[in-house]
């Protein structure tokens, strides 16, 4: 099946605290799968961030292009979900920050205007049944003041891991001198050898599951420290701090009208080329070209892109099959488990109590929020994160239960006045079909080293795209962009 790309599930604070266009393209802005056979230089597998990219970049080149697309709509895991109200919100990727060089010049270059994610006020830890607002401009910045132990062994972590990531090549993490070692551990034992101090332990398992929608059990310390890296660009070393910071940090910056707009416009620039309601099942090589079956439409191209991540791209038939590294590497690279909730509320009454709607806690369905309200502050939103081992208990939860335990956590954090919103949304990205999960497919233990090579290696006329491909951010909206722009190159070099 296609699984439509998707970028980067939106990122949360983690040690640094906790115009409507989501429709489906019509008309001249994209075709609708329907019996009929297309030839092109170049068929893209997945409607995304990725593959529109490469795309844009291929036709720009001159190049004949079909993009199929399985949703019906582009955008994949970027995504405005309507609110009741007539506004929008974001359901997947919503964040952007420093370094993030190409999402930011490809939304410039499609005229959708960025503002800053509201950051004025408090934080808020919940921590052992005690909640504490905190501000976070002193010494400490955005972290969670627990105790002073745990504040220095948090810090002193950080700095290992940072100088650990600088050892990690971003386009090859298994050639790092420490690779066998690293990828032989999960970051959970890292974590246990080296977080003398349970609360500094507790910083670092938010960091994780809000980094990866993963617990530090299933990772593989070398891919998190290849994470750490990639949070930079060619000029920029990557830090964890980058990772998990608002201002000056991977969430500093929203899109106005909400993210789903960049693939919507960079769809439309690419007319019928775009076929949506077409799940590609099978791609089949013969005398020299791929045809690329997909539900009422086949391809009949030169070179594929599959801009899908490995574990979703593995379901489609391959005929010859798949060099067996390239499939036992996708067997090996799971979905996070992730969801977003969001209330909506006449206005964001937090800000009134001086509170910038961000948490921290370790305990509850949500464990880290952010203000989701729109840059004209007319409404407010409160967005949780559920993830990990909390949103595979809600997996097959009725979405009342989970509205009601949602609004439990957001009156614990916020008071009485979070438990009668206007309005309730929820996405819960395990039970998408093209997406089963998120914000990207991770490594565990043993998964680089041995298979890592064939991540973006091409196999024949086959390009691998994706967020899961790209060197920097990897993970996120940029590195689906980055992956887009990687491979059109590669394609034009071969053609």
């Amino acid at each position: 099946m296609n699984v439509a790309r998707e970028r980067q599930l939106s990122r949360r604070s983690l040690l640094g605290g906790a115009a409507a266009t989501g429709v489906a393209l019509t008309g001249a802005a994209a075709g609708t799968a329907s019996a009929a056979t297309r030839e092109a230089d170049v068929a893209v597998v997945g409607g995304g961030l990725a593959g529109l990219t490469a795309a844009r970049d291929l036709v720009a080149a001159g190049k004949t292009v079909v993009v199929l697309e399985a949703r019906d709509r582009v955008g994949g895991r970027v995504v405005n979900l309507k609110l009741a109200n007539g506004g929008v919100t974001e359901g997947g990727g919503e964040f952007i920050g420093p370094t993030q060089d190409r999402i930011k010049a490809l939304a410039d270059n499609l005229g959708v205007a960025t503002f800053a994610t509201y950051n004025t006020g408090k934080n808020v830890l919940y921590k052992d049944g005690k909640r504490t607002p905190y501000a976070t401009d002193g010494l400490l910045g955005s972290v969670p003041p627990v105790d002073l132990a745990g504040l220095a062994n948090a810090a002193a972590l950080q700095a290992m891991l940072d100088d650990m990531a600088t050892k990690v090549p971003v386009d090859a993490p298994w050639t790092a001198e420490k690779a066998v070692e690293w990828d032989q551990q999960t970051f959970e034992t890292w974590l246990k050898a080296n977080a003398v101090i349970p609360s500094a332990k507790f910083l670092l398992d938010v960091a994780c599951t809000s980094l990866f929608s993963a617990k530090p059990r299933e990772l593989s310390l070398l891919y998190v420290l290849f994470y750490i890296a990639s949070a930079g660009n060619a000029s920029t070393p990557g830090t964890l701090e980058r990772l998990t910071e608002t201002a000056n940090g991977a969430q500093e910056t929203r899109f106005v009208g909400g993210s789903h707009q960049v693939p919507v416009k960079l769809a439309a620039t690419l007319g019928d080329r775009v076929v949506l309601n077409a799940p590609v099942r099978s791609i089949t090589l013969s005398g020299g070209r791929y045809t690329v079956t997909a539900d009422g439409v086949t391809v009949s191209a030169r070179r594929v892109v599959v801009a899908l991540p490995p574990p979703l791209a593995s379901r489609i038939s391959y005929d010859p099959l798949l060099p067996a590294d390239r499939d036992q590497l996708s067997q090996r690279m799971p979905m996070g488990s992730v969801g977003k909730a969001v209330a909506v509320y006449d206005t964001p009454f937090w800000r009134a109590d001086g509170l910038n709607g961000q948490v921290v806690s370790d305990t509850g369905a949500v464990r880290s929020t952010f203000d989701n309200s729109p840059q004209d502050a007319s409404y407010g939103a409160l967005m949780g994160f559920i993830e990990a081992d909390e949103m595979r208990a809600f997996d097959s939860v009725p979405a009342d239960e989970v509205r009601a335990a949602v609004l439990k956590d957001y009156v614990t954090y916020f008071g009485d006045k979070a438990k009668s919103p206007t309005s309730f949304v929820l996405q819960r990205w395990d039970n998408e079909g093209f997406s089963r999960g998120g914000p990207v497919a991770y490594a565990p233990p043993g998964v680089l080293t041995q298979y890592g090579p064939a991540l973006r290696r091409p196999t024949g006329g086959i390009h691998w795209a994706g967020t899961e491909t790209s060197t920097y951010w990897n993970g996120y909206m940029d590195g689906a962009v980055r992956s887009g722009e990687r491979v059109a190159k590669e394609i034009l070099a071969a053609l």
